[in-house]
């Protein structure tokens, strides 16, 4: 572990066991027809090139373990292909997420829309997928759009959800049917329940005397991570090294706490400069990272020491 290979790999994972990594990341070729500097991103033929990915995702999935996942990072031109070939290969009751990414950039065009963002696929290999959700710290946003109050009984800041089910008929519980303040109706908890909640000062009613409970934000998670992410710049202030398509460690850093837990290991099989690597680093992870040129090694090493 914590090495980078070079080689095709294709060739580097029929080397690695079966079910034996937690997680891996690629931003593979686009097939843009561009020569980078430090690779050329052009294949004969668009058969050639989704015969090209459909290899190395068999493989794939062999080498992750059955809570492993396989994070795709890719643009909208060619994601769908890449779902197709998941879904033959992890199976798409296997499909977890699509996630899209801000990127930015202003460059103009006048014949379409420009593209602001890249797509990140993420296909699990079973049931049992390693999944670790993210909670964001409530803002000045968050307490404007929720009309978050301070409690006079206990100083703490909250919102308030509703405490009876608005739909009975879809899930009756008969036990928790009851009347309470002169209303009937199906409440998430139980009548002794609702009278603590009251004597401790943590319901509060509307103007027909229908309760909501008091939830203290020091006693929630977070603004949970969705699905769209705007919050981490492109732009590499600092970590930029000299290689094209290189991403910032810190997107890296939020897929690796997502889909894996301290010392597990990451695979990276088209790692350039090594940004998945520097990411396990961080968050204190194992990680395998293979690319065919030689400078992303260099540059990742170069990088950590």
């Amino acid at each position: 572990m914590n090495t980078y290979k070079v080689g095709d790999n294709l060739d580097l994972l029929k080397e690695i066991e079966a079910c034996s990594v937690d997680m891996i990341y690629f931003d593979p070729p686009y097939n843009t027809g561009r020569n980078f500097f430090n690779f050329n991103d052009k294949f004969k033929t668009k058969q050639d090139y989704i015969e090209f990915i459909r290899l190395r995702l068999v493989e794939v999935h062999r080498v992750l373990k059955k809570t492993g996942s396989v994070i795709i990072h890719i643009e909208p031109r060619i994601s769908h292909y890449f779902r197709v070939l998941c879904d033959d290969i992890f199976g798409d009751n296997n499909f977890t997420n699509e996630i899209v990414w801000k990127t930015g950039g202003n460059a103009k065009n006048k014949k379409k829309l420009n593209r602001w963002h890249d797509t990140i696929i993420v296909y699990s290999k079973s049931s049992k997928q390693n999944f670790n959700p993210q909670y964001a710290p409530y803002g000045d946003e968050y307490r404007k759009k929720n009309n978050v109050k301070i409690c006079e009984n206990h100083g703490k800041e909250y919102v308030t959800t509703a405490i009876h089910n608005s739909q009975p008929e879809v899930n009756p519980r008969m036990n928790l049917r009851y009347e309470w303040n002169g209303h009937e109706k199906q409440w998430y908890v139980t009548r002794d329940k609702m009278q603590n909640l009251h004597d401790d000062h943590r319901l509060v009613y509307n103007k027909k005397g229908v309760p909501r409970i008091k939830r203290f934000l020091e006693e929630m998670d977070g603004v949970p991570l969705r699905d769209l992410w705007v919050d981490i710049s492109n732009i590499q202030r600092g970590e930029k090294l000299k290689y094209a398509t290189q991403k910032p460690v810190k997107l890296l850093e939020r897929i690796v706490r997502l889909y894996s837990n301290e010392g597990d290991v990451c695979m990276d099989i088209f790692a350039g400069s090594g940004t998945l690597g520097r990411a396990c680093i961080n968050e204190k992870r194992k990680y395998l990272l293979m690319d065919i040129n030689e400078d992303g090694k260099s540059l990742f090493e170069k990088s950590i020491s």
